[in-house]
């Protein structure tokens, strides 16, 4: 028995909440890119993607566990690929290990409040898409687990609420990656 390899991946430094991990940047073509490339030179047993995000009807410090990610700035006459689902293990044993925790599809959009406002989602965020869809082509488990730190549409960033989620995430992280490394 050993424990799985997870790598955290998040946009940004503070959303690692000082652990190690792949800081993808920020938006879906950022995050893909820079997923792909660590994908490309090491493969982990699984990814944890995480962030804060906007949410509808749900409170700063919720957090969420994607069901589905889905690409809400993508649209063709053509079929194309705009819905990455995340892998249903590491979702089953992040929702026994947070059984408060909310399940939901995440959008995702390269524009603030574009993605989930056209599209009445509840969670939206600027990077899962692009990390799931770069891991299922590597073919690498992953998740993506968000926590909610404004109204999806509030133009005030001064009511952003992002210290409340970077708290909900610091406090999360060592469970949700206990959760995913359990020996296998």
């Amino acid at each position: 028995m050993t424990a799985r390899d997870v790598l955290l991946v998040a946009a940004t430094e503070l959303e690692l909440c000082e652990r190690p991990g792949l800081v993808c940047g920020v938006g879906p073509v950022e995050a893909a890119a820079a997923t792909a490339r660590r994908l490309a030179h090491g493969r982990p047993d699984a990814v944890l993607h995480v962030g804060v995000a906007g949410g509808r009807r749900l409170i700063p410090g919720a957090l969420v566990i994607g069901t589905e990610s889905v690409y809400c700035d993508l649209a063709a006459e053509i079929p194309v690929v705009d819905r990455a689902e995340p892998d249903r293990v590491l979702v089953a044993l992040l929702r026994e290990a947070f059984p408060d925790a909310v399940l939901l599809p995440i959008a995702t959009s390269g524009a603030v409040s574009a993605g989930a406002a056209m599209h009445d989602f509840r969670v939206e965020a600027m990077e899962g898409f692009g990390v799931l869809r770069a891991c299922a082509l590597a073919g690498v488990p992953a998740v993506e687990v968000r926590a909610i730190s404004n109204d999806v549409g509030e133009v005030e960033r001064e009511r952003w609420m992002i210290l409340r989620g970077l708290e909900t995430l610091r406090e999360a992280l060592p469970g949700l990656l206990d959760a995913l490394s359990s020996t296998i």
